[in-house]
């Protein structure tokens, strides 16, 4: 299942107006409720799930980077999972909220090397730091110059300085506009 028509009628709903987001619990509870009606009662959807309710075997050496998921989609008999992390930064922390959007993007690529199908990784800013195009160094290059979440990425300051995450995969960001200057991207794991 392709869960990324859902995302973008969810952009599109809070383009039109039909649908209001102000905080990232907005966000999780409003796509909870939108893939509801799309799904019906074929999946369930539950909202901040134990990734141990899963019973999941993390095939790397490290710990999962989450223990909580923020949006899970699965068939009853659990042979189909997906997740959708979803970051809304409101209060600045620019590279601290990028890195922790890496560390979400990489909390997923642990769910799929672990038996999760294909998973999305949401993230909305209102506030140009985070879509910019002005390239600079370090975190910000991923997200405005080069457009590209991979290989290391290693935190700059506050309590992720010099943590260090490593991607299996590359991750495209298309910042997308949805209204005035709220933009999008979707990253697919």
């Amino acid at each position: 299942m392709n869960l990324l028509p859902i995302i973008e009628q969810f952009a599109e709903q809070i383009a039109s107006g039909s649908i209001e987001i102000y905080n990232e619990a907005s966000v999780q509870y409003e796509l909870a409720i939108l893939l509801r009606q799309r799904l019906g009662t074929s999946y369930k959807i539950q909202l901040e799930r134990n990734v141990s309710y899963f019973n999941l075997d993390n095939k790397d050496d490290e710990s999962f980077k989450k223990t909580e998921m923020d949006i899970v989609v699965f068939d009853p008999e659990m042979k189909e999972k997906h997740c959708i992390e979803l970051k809304y930064p409101l209060n600045g922390q620019v590279p601290i909220q990028m890195f922790r959007a890496c560390e979400d993007i990489k909390f997923l690529e642990q769910l799929v090397q672990s038996g999760f199908d294909r998973s999305y990784f949401v993230m909305f800013a209102e506030d140009n730091p985070f879509y910019s195009d002005e390239g600079e160094s370090g975190i910000y290059k991923s997200f405005r110059k080069e457009k590209l979440i991979g290989n290391v990425i290693i935190g700059t300051t506050g309590d992720v300085k010099d943590k260090k995450i490593c991607f299996e995969g590359k991750y495209p960001i298309k910042w997308k506009g949805i209204v005035n200057r709220l933009k999008y991207f979707v990253v697919e794991v």
